[in-house]
């Protein structure tokens, strides 16, 4: 295995270089966002370990400059920011995983042993369910040729259910994704943002993708229109 290390500071790179090689991992490390960029060319990866804080472009930047460069190598982030918006950021851009510091060595190892398994073949970057597309990258969505003008927090919404088809989401859950809980749990905005939501994807449309479960969560179907 060979793992890409992206950390800028030079003594945890050298422990982190040092405790992975120990466990017959090959380790390339590359201290900034911009050597990460040509360095996943010059080798094949398993893994990129991938600090969020670095000099230049970001974490969160460099990982959506690999996606959009079609390197589906998988990425796990590295973090001191246990927010949940921090943490919902950097999935959005494309990592796999989310560590946050300080953590211990072995589910570091852990982690990298997992994202290893995985399948790094070409992704869409467009999410599709059904004949409904959205590109995170571009905020543009589509219900089958037809585009969808929605606000940013639609879309918000509307990814968290494509990133999850078929499963149960409750409001709960949408407070934190698309208003970071800042909003009172008791409040009605996740059902009128719903509504309007679905005047907007469905309706026009004759489709019925968006389910509500129970009064109090949603479901997204892969439902295509009649």
């Amino acid at each position: 295995m060979r793992v890409l290390l992206v950390e800028d500071d030079e003594r945890m790179a050298d422990t982190l270089r040092r405790g992975l090689q120990s466990e017959n991992i090959a380790v390339d490390v590359a201290p900034s966002g911009e050597e990460a960029l040509w360095r996943v060319d010059a080798d094949i990866h398993s893994v990129v370990v991938l600090d969020v804080m670095l000099p230049g472009i970001d974490g969160i930047e460099t990982c959506k400059r690999l996606r959009q460069a079609e390197v589906w190598t998988p990425i796990l982030m590295l973090t001191a920011r246990d927010s949940v918006r921090d943490r919902v950021t950097g999935l959005y851009s494309g990592a796999d995983d989310y560590l946050v510091k300080p953590y211990s060595f072995e589910e570091l190892l852990a982690r990298i042993h997992v994202l290893a398994r995985r399948d790094s073949g070409p992704r869409s970057v467009v999410l599709a369910v059904g004949d409904l597309r959205l590109d995170p990258t571009t905020h543009q969505v589509w219900r089958g040729e037809h585009e969808i003008d929605l606000t940013t927090r639609e879309i918000a919404i509307l990814e968290a259910f494509m990133r999850r088809p078929g499963r149960i989401i409750s409001r709960y859950e949408l407070l934190e994704l698309a208003w970071e809980g800042e909003v009172d749990h008791r409040s009605n905005v996740v059902d009128v943002a719903m509504r309007r939501l679905r005047d907007k994807i469905d309706r026009p449309f004759g489709a019925k993708s968006i389910e509500t479960v129970r009064g109090a969560c949603y479901r997204l179907w892969a439902r295509r229109t009649s």
